[in-house]
């Protein structure tokens, strides 16, 4: 199967091929009903709801509308319409013909939406509840791990199964087995036999094994399902009467080295194998009152801008592999990001701000968690305040430039109170505490500085950029640096970055990033499930796997 062909992470309802989407009150239903015929790749079919990335992006999509134009939903059920099938799972079939970087690529954003369905249920209050009315295997069974509740049909035949390990030689790749530990509290010798037991388990059995919250019998399972569904909305403060915001296509032009949006331009170096990304402050007036935020709907800037930077990020990650360098910088008024940050702040209990902020900060956990090196340039004309100094922060290096003999020009960055706590990382600390490791001298330090606007020398002093070269040394020291980076292996940056950008404390989001994606990165890799006689490749054939016995 070829990788070349772009993918795109836009769509709409009336482009699904595998999902519907329905209202009734406070409960939206997301019902399964893939398309078999309908794969993002040749080369595969998604039988029995079987999925691939062209599902998750759907998915993504249908929960995003969910948030945004239906604030009265408080809860999400996610259901089937195939008979005594909820979700086997990931695609063998496509995995087995897909490129090492595709499999990578496809795990981490689905491992992204079911992340997201988690950070919905803990800071807007969208609920989610798993119907599973039929089998429910591998990833099928990891997308209900991530709602808060799994209601099983109690139906003899239908149960949930993590069968990576025996049938294919992998592990549960989007959270499997951190969910049932860290989120399910399965006791580790039961979730030994559950995740090496192809069959799974059923009934009472994955009830007492705290697989699933709750069983219930055919015949009452349609009923039930409502009952819960209702009483999980009970617990919800998303508005009921509510006019939502529809989000219209995004304003997009695409070019062989270039993505240009209306406030995010992304322009590749191919000889660099860069690409630097520019995010443009809001221009003219900003509307500051709800009902003129409200009147803006999906023009507002800073959903706008989320929308877009998400997609540039998506569409880079997954479309340019050999550009392994993002380069950062920003153009506009300071004051116009810090303006916003104000009206995000004043108003982040109303629904669609506390939206809008989601979505920001689940946008910059993307940069995070993206297989990238990521160096911030601050040059003239940038505009490095609040929400977009996350993005210098996030970086692995930040270059500002000093300009001792032009102060009038000479860039500034400026901490705003988004930097303290706004946008959390994946540990829930702050990109200033993961800086500053959080200790308490350096965090009262820097809050210190809050609005106000340092040079490049202040900036170096803080702590906050990584070098101040003057104007004789910037195009060199810079030039240098691409050019080193661009030099060493991408497999020893990837692991280098990932353990240097995560050194807060561990929780269930970064072991779900951490140590599962690592140890599947590695396996997806071996012989053992990916050579000619893997388990992986051998899938479906009527031939055992050839193992190689050195345990290492």
């Amino acid at each position: 199967m070829t990788d070349n062909a772009r993918v795109d992470y836009q769509t709409e309802p009336a482009a699904y091929r595998h999902w519907r989407l329905s209202f009734e009150g406070p409960v939206a239903t997301l019902t399964a009903d893939f398309d078999e015929n309908a794969g993002l790749r040749p080369g595969y079919k998604l039988k029995l709801n079987s999925y691939d990335l062209g599902v998750d992006i759907e998915l993504h999509d249908a929960v995003n509308r969910i948030r945004f134009e239906h604030p009265e939903v408080r809860t999400v059920v996610l259901t089937s319409a195939k008979d005594k099938i909820f979700c086997s799972g990931a695609n063998i079939y496509m995995l087995g013909v897909s490129s090492h970087a595709w499999k990578v690529n496809f795990c981490k954003f689905t491992n992204e939406t079911r992340n997201g369905l988690e950070d919905s249920s803990a800071h807007s209050g969208l609920k989610f509840l798993a119907a599973v009315n039929g089998a429910c295997a591998g990833g099928g069974y990891e997308l209900a791990l991530a709602c808060d509740e799994i209601l099983l049909v109690d139906d003899r035949g239908s149960a949930v199964s993590l069968p990576e390990v025996p049938l294919l030689g992998v592990l549960p790749g989007t959270g499997g087995l951190t969910r049932l530990t860290d989120k399910r509290h399965v006791r580790h010798d039961l979730a030994d036999i559950f995740c090496t037991t192809s069959e799974g388990v059923r009934g009472q059995k994955a009830k007492d094994w705290r697989l699933v919250d709750e069983i219930a019998r055919p015949a009452q399972f349609a009923a039930r399902v409502k009952e819960r569904a209702l009483e999980l909305a009970q617990s919800s403060d998303r508005p009921a009467d509510a006019p939502g915001v529809a989000l219209k296509p995004i304003n997009r032009r695409i070019e062989a080295d270039a993505l240009h949006y209306t406030h995010v331009s992304v322009t590749i170096d191919r000889a660099q194998r860069a690409a630097t990304f520019t995010v443009r402050a809001p221009q003219g007036v900003q509307p500051g009152a709800i009902a003129d935020i409200l009147a803006a709907g999906a023009d507002w800037y800073p959903l706008a801008l989320a929308r877009e930077l998400d997609d540039a990020i998506l569409s880079m990650r997954t479309n340019e592999l050999d550009i392994g360098l993002w380069l950062m910088k920003t153009s506009g008024d300071a004051g116009a990001v810090l303006a916003m940050d104000q009206t995000l702040l004043a108003h982040r209990e109303h629904w669609l701000v506390r939206e809008t902020i989601g979505l920001l900060r689940r946008t910059l956990s993307r940069i995070d968690v993206s297989s990238r090196s990521l160096f911030a340039l601050i040059e003239p004309g940038s505009c490095f305040a609040g929400t977009f100094l996350e993005l210098a922060l996030a970086c692995d290096r930040t270059y500002q430039l000093a300009l001792p003999d032009e102060p009038g020009r000479a860039p500034t960055i400026v901490l705003g109170e988004a930097n303290d706590g706004l946008y959390p990382m994946a540990t829930g600390q702050s990109r200033l505490q993961r800086r500053f490791y959080d200790e308490a001298e350096a965090m009262a330090a820097a809050r210190a500085l809050i609005g106000t606007p340092l040079d490049a020398d202040a900036a170096f002093k803080a702590g906050l950029v990584t070098s101040n070269p003057d104007d004789i040394d910037w195009a060199d020291e810079t030039r240098l640096a691409m050019e080193e980076r661009a030099a060493m292996s991408p497999d020893a940056l990837t692991g280098l970055e990932a353990n240097l950008r995560f050194n807060g404390p561990e929780n269930m989001s970064t072991r779900v990033f951490g140590r599962l994606t690592a140890w599947q990165n590695w396996i997806f890799q071996r012989p053992n499930a990916v050579g000619e006689k893997g388990a992986l490749k051998i899938y479906g054939k009527g031939v055992k796997a050839a193992f190689d016995w050195n345990r290492v």
